[in-house]
């Protein structure tokens, strides 16, 4: 009732799912790319993540980039024992089977001749779980079972798990060790971060019909909503939804800490503030008989969607998204100590990414002078080494100039896939990157278009440090500033030892003035990377022609 208010066309931050508002942040793409990978792949795929997180996004994400050569089976009742699943696997899939031998054989037998021949008709045949953390250990192991059956080169079963993290402690358990070794690929989805609770609260506000320009949650707001939530997006949803419930009858057109606060306590007044974020559910807000009813609907509901979504699977092209962890290459050359010589290759997609970010990771790693067995966890790796990985969202070049560092840019690839390349080098017009190890010359305007504006790089963090500082402050980060323009202006002392004077602050003005940043003698990110590149800490992005 409140959408004309606002300008905007209808419900935005309904918690219904609604294809319009589908939302993908980096890590719900790269959750996509394991289990596009892991169902290439055979064998089983799991997805975990707290509750409204996103894994039906992911889901329907999954079944509309299947091909169509593709049949899928819904498990919506997990809870049944072997019997009844295998009843309910056989009845998606159109398998007949006597109704009065219902037995493990005989449905085991059935499906399984049914395999066969969809594989040599070359389909492929995949079993989603949902609510997987409810199956019991003797229908996981049954379930096992049906994929020991694969041609030469593949299985003709792949199983889908999807569940809340309980599913892990689930399959960490002793009789079940050997289907969790046969997980190909497993993904668990984490919350938003603030950068993209902000940029998801834009993202359905501009579906809705925002006019440009208008904001209806300021910043402040965004970040108090992110800290209510944790990051959830049904959460978000529900705080969002009361909130412009909350201006309209204030008539006010924004929305503002004190209407935040007021809806928070309606909607998450029943949790304790551990609870609020992870397991925020209906069930709190209503009674027991209308739990009951809402479950309903949202079983029904969820029947229909996943109906509706396999008739909407699209053609596309069946590849992996993640390509399998290669073995470390020989140490790659120091880029920070060499100039860009040799000629680059000519750039030809898809050339111009990998779909694996852990191995532009350490591209980056090496591209630092930080060459060594990177080939896993590179950001742990890097910590080791005294750096920080650090991922931060822009609007444009310009300010990715502002960072001034090799990173690690997050692209989506013409057929949506989430791929990535690994930036060392920036002019006006190109870039040189780095994709496994080989360096290559891209335009601009070929890279751009691809690019979702996020990026990662890392960089040696002062301690303490999680937010500007200026006169006043005190800490270990006051004295690392000093002790860093002690050194560059060859002085024994540093001007100050913990607490951030006026005159420590003329110092970095005049510093800031020197390196083209505002004038305004505070510390921030922007002061701190410039510092490490004056004391030579971090090598920065280099130009075409200049040093690397």
């Amino acid at each position: 009732m409140y959408h004309s208010f606002f300008g905007i066309d209808d419900q935005a931050f309904s918690i219904a799912v609604n294809p319009r508002y589908l939302f993908m942040s980096s890590q719900h793409k790269e959750a996509l790319a394991h289990l596009m990978y892991g169902v290439k792949s055979g064998g089983f795929v799991m997805l975990t993540g707290e509750v409204g997180t996103g894994k039906t996004t992911i889901i329907r994400a999954l079944l509309e980039q299947l091909p169509d050569e593709t049949d899928v089976a819904m498990v919506l009742n997990p809870a049944a024992d072997a019997g009844d699943l295998l009843c309910s696997i056989c009845d998606e899939l159109n398998i007949a089977y006597p109704s009065d031998e219902r037995n493990l054989k005989t449905l085991t037998d059935k499906l399984l001749a049914f395999l066969v021949k969809n594989h040599e008709r070359g389909h492929k045949t995949i079993v989603l779980v949902d609510e997987a953390q409810l199956l019991k250990v003797s229908t996981l192991e049954q379930i096992r079972l049906l994929t020991n059956l694969e041609s030469n080169t593949e299985k003709l079963l792949q199983i889908i798990l999807v569940g809340q993290p309980e599913l892990n402690e689930l399959l960490a358990k002793s009789a079940l060790r050997q289907l969790s070794q046969r997980i190909t690929a497993r993904y668990h989805l984490r919350p938003l971060n603030v950068r993209e609770t902000a940029s998801y609260i834009r993202h359905r506000l501009r579906v809705a019909g925002l006019p440009s320009g208008r904001q209806l949650f300021p910043p402040k707001v965004v970040e108090r909503i992110f800290a209510l939530s944790n990051g959830i997006p049904r959460v978000i949803n529900i705080l969002c939804d009361r909130t412009l419930l909350g201006a309209f009858s204030k008539e006010k057109t924004e929305v503002d800490l004190q209407i935040l606060k007021q809806a928070s306590q309606e909607v998450l007044a029943h949790q304790s503030p551990a609870q609020k974020a992870l397991t925020y559910d209906w069930k709190n807000l209503l009674t027991p008989l209308h739990v009951a009813f809402a479950c309903t609907v949202v079983a029904l509901l969820a029947v229909v969607w996943y109906a509706l979504a396999l008739r909407a699977v699209k053609n596309a092209q069946f590849e992996p998204r993640v390509a399998p962890v290669v073995q470390q290459q020989s140490q790659p050359e120091n880029l920070a100590a060499q100039t860009v010589e040799e000629e680059p290759k000519t750039l030809a997609p898809p050339d111009l990414w990998i779909k694996n970010k852990d191995i532009a990771l350490r591209d980056l790693l090496a591209t630092i002078g930080e060459a060594g067995d990177t080939s896993m966890y590179p950001c742990w790796r890097a910590e080791q080494k005294g750096l920080k990985c650090e991922t931060l969202n822009v609007e444009n070049w310009q300010e990715f100039r502002e960072i001034n560092r090799p990173a690690v840019l997050y692209l989506n690839t013409p057929e949506r896939f989430a791929a990535y390349t690994t930036i060392i080098a920036l002019d006006d017009e190109d870039a040189i990157v780095i994709v496994d190890g080989d360096k290559q010359q891209v335009a601009l305007s070929k890279l751009g278009p691809l690019w979702t504006g996020e990026f990662t790089f890392m960089w040696h963090k002062p301690p303490e440090f999680d937010g500007p500082v200026g006169v006043g402050s005190s800490g270990k980060l006051v004295r690392w500033v000093a002790e860093r323009f002690a050194s560059i202006d060859g002085q024994p002392q540093p001007l100050t030892n913990t607490r951030f004077t006026r005159a420590l602050a003329q110092r970095v003005k005049l510093f800031q003035r020197q390196q083209g940043l505002t004038e305004d003698g505070v510390v921030g990110m922007q002061t701190l990377l410039r510092l490490n590149e004056a004391t030579n800490a971090d090598f920065p992005l280099a130009s075409l022609t200049g040093e690397l």
